[in-house]
């Protein structure tokens, strides 16, 4: 346990997480009361910010018997106090730099004024905005990121499939013979095989695609299988589809880049196992133009979405379009989309709905927060499957980052459990155009 310190929050930390205060354990927690007037403009509002606000803010009345303001609340055993802090002048450091009378300029000075005031602790200032962080070691103020959900590796994202050569040509035959696999005893891996990871084994003489199937204890075949007309172009769709037709792995999470076919895999899987579920909800998070809520766009509540919802519409076409006008297919999706079976929507009007018998997709899921992610999961029900795709390196979220987003702190915490399953995408199949574009621009 190092030197108690003194950490003072930013609001975007508080509305990326309003349980964060419990995470600082035995160091004591300062609010500049500008935070909080920053908070009361998005407690309205069916967002995850507006939610977390008034989260934050129930929490903060639960303790406001406490002196917030001179003696601190205390947060819990093993946890430092809480305190909220009053505007002070800013010092002539602080007010050189920074003429302008915003708030986080009011921040800053207060960060500045505890910091001289308390020298026996280290007073850090706490925020997702980098530029904040920025003009807070302009002038020398200790400042960091907030990292209790970041994950530690980033390799997973940036390599395909695991590839093991040398192995026996004669169990590779077995594989192929028998649908049951070969006993995971038979291998002689170097690493720790995790619950339903793929990857490719190979002899001298041949090779097989390959999956560890954890309900058995054995390595086995995975071949490629097609699902509404798309069939896998490459070993790592197939793995992806093996996944997604699945139903032993209830969660599944493809990352990859544009044009690997991580949404265009999830939607046709999902309809070729539309008679063993009530429902499929294809979904993605809404992420503003410039910072406008939809409230700003002209037209219906459907029209509204529209425009967002279009790269969903157009994976739907390329299934269509597999097949004739008036094929037995198209007319199924057709009734699936008339009767309310197959649902294409914003995430915000899904979020509160039952999830129990359905297929779940969850499109752009890299603009998510992890409380986000894990609201989805939690919701559940009886023989449903959530599948997320996203793009780790895109992310459109002021307050994100490649090692902070809802996806790959998903696919981090859930490794290893016999009911996930994760698939990197690394080769683009949309064109050779897309594809050079996507590698050198």
């Amino acid at each position: 346990m190092g030197a108690k310190k003194n950490f003072v929050l930013d609001t975007n930390v508080i509305l990326h997480d309003y349980k964060c205060i419990y995470n600082f354990q035995e160091n004591d927690i300062y609010i500049p009361i500008v935070v909080l007037e920053e908070l009361d403009k998005f407690k309205k509002g069916n967002d995850e910010i507006n939610y977390n606000a008034r989260q934050f803010t129930r929490a903060l009345d639960e303790i406001s018997d406490n002196d917030l303001f001179k003696k601190g609340a205390t947060l819990g055993e093993g946890l430092g106090k809480l305190f909220i802090a009053l505007p002070v002048e800013p010092s002539e450091r602080v007010q050189k730099a920074f003429i302008e009378k915003i708030p986080d300029n009011r921040i800053l000075a207060f960060t500045d004024y505890l910091a001289t005031k308390d020298k026996k602790h280290k007073t850090i200032l706490v925020t997702k905005d980098i530029n904040l962080r920025m003009k807070a070691r302009a002038i020398e103020i200790p400042a960091e990121d907030y990292f209790n959900d970041k994950i530690t590796s980033k390799d997973i994202f940036e390599k395909a499939h695991e590839v093991y050569e040398g192995i026996d040509g004669a169990i590779i035959d077995r594989m192929y013979s028998t649908a049951a696999g070969v006993p995971l005893s038979c291998f002689a891996f170097q690493k720790d095989i995790i619950p339903n990871q793929y990857f490719v084994l190979k002899s001298e003489r041949n090779s097989i695609m390959s999956r560890y199937n954890p309900s058995y204890g054995t390595v086995v075949k995975v071949s490629k299988e097609r699902a509404m007309g798309i069939e896998p172009r490459n070993s790592e769709q197939a793995f992806a589809m093996n996944a997604l037709l699945d139903d032993n792995i209830k969660l599944v999470c493809i990352t990859g880049k544009a044009g690997t076919g991580k949404t265009l895999l999830a939607l046709a899987a999902a309809l070729e196992k539309r008679n063993e579920y009530k429902q499929i909800l294809l979904a993605r998070p809404i992420v503003a133009l410039a910072n406008k809520d939809l409230g700003f766009l002209p037209g219906t509540e459907k029209e509204k979405i529209t425009p967002y919802m279009q790269p969903l519409f157009d994976n739907l076409s390329v299934i269509k379009n597999q097949f004739g006008s008036d094929s037995r297919e198209n007319l199924a999706i057709m009734d699936m989309q008339a009767s309310g079976q197959l649902v294409i929507e914003a995430l915000a009007y899904i979020r509160g709905r039952s999830l129990s018998n359905a297929y779940i997709i969850v499109d752009e899921a890299q603009n998510l927060t992890p409380h986000e992610v894990k609201t989805i999961i939690t919701r559940a029900g009886e023989n449903t499957k959530v599948v997320f795709t996203g793009d780790v390196q895109q992310i459109d979220q002021p307050y994100l980052d490649m090692l902070s987003n809802g996806l790959v702190y998903t696919i981090d915490k859930m490794r290893g459990q016999e009911v996930f399953a994760h698939i990197n995408l690394v080769k683009g199949e949309r064109s050779f155009l897309s594809e050079l574009a996507s590698n050198l621009l």
